[in-house]
């Protein structure tokens, strides 16, 4: 019986399946694992090349989305772990293997991801993920190998498997049934950081998410919304507020949602002074979004404010010049 099903959403993208495909089916375990490809109500011919290779698929008659997409398909799983794969990642050789026998050693890890490396330089680090996703206190998402624009050469300084607050949903192992328990990703999100709120929740069951650097995947980035797309900024923004309005205990949300307005206001201003108009407009609709969606937005009623011991990452990067992970303390 397989132990693992690798799914693989897609939307249209016919030209990344040609390139990726083959190499996840290279790179995976087929004893071990199942490769299916969830597809998104695309137009372009995916399905037929996805036929043409034998794979099993899932099919849907429209976009959901990333979050809705997946919620849907692993309604249909049946292995006990499930890898939720972009598109665009390209796995070494023996990767599912590490993770599954991580995941099988480790009970209380609920979701865990590979070392994430670019594709364009697989040297360096890719920025979604690197070797671990975390939050500052602000809520602000950064990475071992990562933080704002700083990206890492991996020089295997972070080899070492480690308990982190978020993993990347460019490569997340889960347990099925875990993954259904806490609900799913938040399908209010549509894209960006639904990851995080996915962890989060399940951190605040007693659950523990963890990156597993001897697994290794090269990811290409930015094929949904490149950096630098007001959609992106948008989703961004929004979605980083319903994170702490979801996930904080009520004590501290509304200081914490403050803090960040006031952060946000900045960010504003920076788009408005570097005439960044559609940056500036994508901010202000993403409070007013969230606005109107917060009395939705249901909380997961935390009793700990899991990020309350972490460094503000605006302070050290940007006053105290800590460009590294490895500068950073108190994690």
């Amino acid at each position: 019986m397989k132990q693992i099903s690798v799914v693989i959403l897609n939307w249209n993208g016919m030209n990344l399946l040609k390139e990726y495909l083959p190499r996840v089916l290279e790179a995976t375990d087929l004893e071990l694992s199942e490769v299916i490809v969830a597809d998104n109500g695309s137009t372009d011919g995916s399905l037929d090349y996805v036929r043409w290779l034998g794979l099993p698929t899932i099919e849907f008659s429209e976009n959901h989305g990333f979050a809705g997409g997946y919620n849907l398909a692993l309604e249909q799983i049946t292995t006990p772990y499930t890898i939720l794969l972009n598109s665009d990642v390209a796995p070494r050789k023996g990767w599912d293997r590490i993770l599954f026998d991580f995941m099988e050693s480790e009970p209380k890890v609920g979701a865990c991801q590979p070392k994430i490396l670019s594709w364009h330089n697989p040297k360096k680090f890719e920025y979604a993920g690197a070797a671990g996703g975390f939050l500052d206190r602000n809520g602000y998402p950064f990475c071992r190998g990562r933080i704002f624009s700083t990206v890492e050469t991996d020089s295997g300084q972070y080899d070492s498997p480690m308990r982190c607050d978020w993993a990347t949903g460019a490569a997340l192992m889960v347990r099925t049934e875990a993954y259904r328990a806490v609900g799913g990703l938040d399908e209010s999100f549509f894209a960006h950081m639904e990851e995080i709120d996915l962890c989060w929740r399940m951190r605040l069951t007693g659950m523990e998410i963890a990156v597993v650097p001897a697994a290794e995947v090269e990811h290409l980035g930015g094929g949904s919304l490149p950096m630098g797309n007001p959609r992106k900024t948008y989703l961004n923004f929004r979605n980083n507020l319903l994170l702490l309005h979801k996930n904080l205990p009520e004590a501290d949300r509304r200081s914490a949602l403050n803090r960040r307005r006031l952060l946000d206001t900045i960010a504003w201003a920076k788009s408005v002074a570097s005439l960044n108009f559609a940056d500036a407009k994508a901010i202000l609709k993403a409070h007013n979004d969230y606005r109107r969606m917060a009395p939705d937005a249901k909380p997961a009623n935390a009793t700990q404010n899991l990020i309350a011991t972490r460094p503000n990452i605006l302070v050290e990067y940007f006053l105290r010049g800590k460009r590294r992970f490895s500068m950073i303390k108190n994690i």
